[in-house]
């Protein structure tokens, strides 16, 4: 099968050699990668805060290592397939943040524990923490683990005080688990437009989360780390100081669903730049209004909305999806303006499940393709 390198790695280096990129290509601006993310290691340094970004976002044992390097404590995983591919790749601090409760995937998880330096693990039901202490034992391996906390949306996590409680008394009396602290992941929040609504609804999911420390602490479980926030709230979270780490990860991409959000209270433009697009080609242009572009359902995710564009046609174009391979960009005198082989770039809708959709990174400066860096975890989320 032919590879994006077998396609591209001839054009490493060759000035403009973007424009000659078979497309549909997910592309990376490097220069604009490395300032986001020193931004985020900024603010938290600033802060006293940790930094363990999300690496569901990225899929890239590269990225990954560019985070630790400019302070990052770790990553965050949100699978065991993810952990593995990036653990294989050398990246160490490791917390995978949704529960592992599959008994095959509990075995993975030992395995992965007894080879993988500062690896955690997030529970949220005592029966699963016993499992995994067994399969721990099996292995010859401990593990320290954090107790997920529901923040409301009934997807994962303990629901109660109460309940947090009693799976740390569990954690503790297994001799092959290490208590150490608390995840609360506020997911639903992270894409409320206003800076204003955003902040009053973690405010009031902030004060549920300290009742849960306060049970955990008087139960003498104080909680090491409290772990958790996004890319949306990570500036509240910083300023009402009950994290002692962030897990934002679209911060390095950005896409249109942060775009439209206020992330700083203050208006104006993000506080992060945009680094990563999916360039197209325009492949028809037989109406005035509307020219065909071959980026598609299976170049870009759905769940976010759609695609807006960033260069090579008018930025008031309207995308519309045209099928699996088709997409139109849709604006008066559009198709005198774009013929067909012209490059368009577009800002995707939802970067994450829009990054599993390629193998391969593109990495350009400019105009000119630099690198191609595996999507290490495509693909892994099991």
């Amino acid at each position: 099968m032919t590879t994006d390198r077998d396609l591209h790695a001839h054009l490493i280096g060759q000035q403009g050699s973007r424009a000659d990129l078979n497309t549909p290509v997910l592309v990376l601006d490097a220069d604009a990668l490395d300032r986001n993310i020193a931004a985020m290691a900024a603010l938290t340094a600033d802060k006293g805060v940790a930094l363990r970004p999300h690496a569901k976002t990225h899929k890239s044992v590269e990225i990954a290592k560019r985070q630790i390097g400019a302070g990052a404590v770790g990553i965050c995983c949100a699978k065991i397939g993810e952990a593995e591919a990036l653990s294989d790749g050398g990246v160490t601090g490791i917390l995978i943040t949704s529960p592992v409760a599959a008994p095959r995937a509990i075995d993975r998880l030992a395995a992965l524990a007894s080879r993988t330096e500062g690896l955690m693990a997030v529970v949220d039901h005592p029966g699963v923490a016993t499992r995994i202490d067994a399969a721990l034992a099996a292995a010859s391996a401990r593990l320290d683990v954090i107790i997920d906390i529901d923040p409301g949306i009934a997807r994962t996590g303990v629901a109660s005080a109460d309940a947090a409680v009693a799976l740390a008394r569990i954690i503790a009396a297994a001799p092959n688990l290490a208590y150490r602290g608390v995840q609360f992941y506020c997911g639903s929040q992270q894409h409320i437009e206003s800076f204003a609504d955003r902040r009053a609804a973690i405010v009031e999911r902030t004060a549920y989360l300290q009742t849960v420390i306060a049970a955990l602490t008087d139960a003498g479980f104080a909680p090491a780390i409290v772990t958790g926030s996004g890319t949306g709230t990570h500036r509240i979270d910083l300023e009402l100081g009950v994290f002692t780490e962030l897990q934002a990860g679209s911060y390095v991409f950005m896409d249109k669903q942060y775009l439209d959000c206020d992330l700083t209270g203050a208006g104006g433009e993000s506080p992060f730049a945009v680094s990563l697009s999916v360039d197209a080609r325009v492949v028809s242009a037989n109406h005035d209004g509307l020219v065909t572009i071959d980026a598609g359902y299976k170049s870009l995710s759905t769940d976010g909305g759609v695609a807006v564009v960033q260069r090579g046609a008018p930025e008031t174009a309207f995308f519309a999806f045209m099928g699996d391979e088709h997409a139109a960009l849709i604006a008066p005198g559009i198709g005198a303006e774009l013929a067909p082989g012209d490059p368009v770039s577009l800002t995707v809708p939802h970067c994450d499940p829009t990054v599993n959709l390629y193998d391969s990174y593109h990495v350009v400066a400019g105009d000119t393709l630099t690198d191609i860096w595996p999507v290490s975890a495509r693909g892994r989320a099991r």
